[in-house]
This record gives C-alpha cells, sequence and structure tokens, in this order.
C-alpha cells in the first residue's frame, strides 16, 4: 500500500482552527452511533483483512490520514499523526471545483483490538457534523474498517447541490472503504 503524507497547516491556522467551536451541538455522538435529529446517518463497514499483521497495518493506516489521502481526499494537517485536538482541512474536488473543509480530531483509541477516532466540523466547512473512523479486530481474526456519522449540508453551494453532494458522499466513502483493504499473505 501506498503511504502519502499529509500537507501542513500553518502555526496561526492551526490556533484558529484549535479554538474554533464545532458546527454542530451534538459533539461526540458518531462514537456511539446516534444520528442526531436532523442529520443524515452514514454507516459502513466492510472486512479488510484478517490476522494481527493486517490489523495493525491497517490500524497504522487509519491514524496516519491514510484512509482519507488514499481515497483522492486532499489533506493539510496540524501533524501527520492523527491526535486529540489535531486540526485539518480536508477537500475533494479539482481547481475551482474543490470544496475543503475545516476538521478537529475530538478523539483516538488505540486498544489491543481496536483502532479509531472521530472527528467533527468546523467553519467554513460546507458541511457540519461528525465521522468516525475504525478499523477493528475480531476474535476469529477478521480485520473490519467502519464508517459512521452524520451530518447536513452548511453552504448554499452544497444545499443547492444536495443530490450531488450525496453521491460524492456515497463515492468517497466506497473509495474509503477499498483504502484500507489489506492484501492477504502469500499462499
Amino acid at each position: 500500500m501506498t503511504t502519502r503524507r499529509p500537507g501542513t497547516l500553518g502555526p496561526d491556522r492551526v490556533r484558529a482552527l484549535g479554538a474554533a467551536p464545532f458546527t454542530y451541538s451534538a459533539v461526540g455522538a458518531a462514537c456511539g452511533g446516534a444520528v442526531p435529529t436532523g442529520f443524515h446517518g452514514l454507516y459502513r463497514c466492510v472486512v479488510i483483512g484478517h490476522g494481527d499483521d493486517a490489523f495493525a497495518t491497517a490500524g497504522e493506516a487509519l491514524l496516519t490520514w491514510q484512509v482519507q489521502l488514499r481515497s483522492g481526499i486532499r489533506v493539510c494537517a496540524s501533524s501527520p499523526r492523527i491526535a486529540p485536538g489535531a486540526v485539518a482541512t480536508v477537500g475533494v474536488g479539482v481547481g475551482p471545483l474543490r470544496m475543503t473543509g475545516p476538521v478537529r480530531v475530538l478523539d483516538v483509541t488505540e486498544a489491543p483490538s481496536l483502532r479509531a477516532f472521530s472527528y467533527g466540523t468546523l467553519p467554513g466547512h460546507p458541511e457540519c457534523g461528525e465521522e468516525r473512523f475504525a478499523v477493528a479486530l475480531d476474535e476469529d481474526g477478521t480485520v473490519r474498517f467502519e464508517l459512521t456519522g452524520f451530518s447536513r449540508h452548511v453552504s448554499r453551494l452544497a444545499r443547492l447541490g444536495a443530490p450531488v453532494a450525496r453521491f460524492v458522499q456515497r463515492v468517497v466513502t466506497d473509495r474509503y472503504a477499498r483504502s484500507l483493504i489489506v492484501a492477504p499473505p502469500p499462499a
């Protein structure tokens, strides 16, 4: 798998995003899988590999922005490794059709059978809401990627283009799911 590095945010931008309020009130709700009233829910679960090595590889990729970067999302972050309070701008599209939005990491989990993090939107993001990304190792050795979240459109452009925005969200979610698939070990 290709490893890419996110771009770097300048110190002034990091300070500004670190102090910015979240753009929704249900902060932390994606961790419990709840979809607040008025938001569109998102859930995807995909088997991406099997065994401890696959879990370690996918878990490390998850916590170094690879889900986003391998999915064609542009990331400029305060840190190359995801940590609580880290901020980033994420963008999709090309040239003048690129939409970007700032996010802040809410939490990170690094447990024996789970690697996960969630981030929430900040002012300037075309949507408001939260996403949680997780890689889990089941007792039978199955490694799963799970994405949960909720969002609603904020910007006029996103509201006007709601059908296109939902289509783009489905395409990006599919890319997220494929980004961490770990090749099986050689026979």
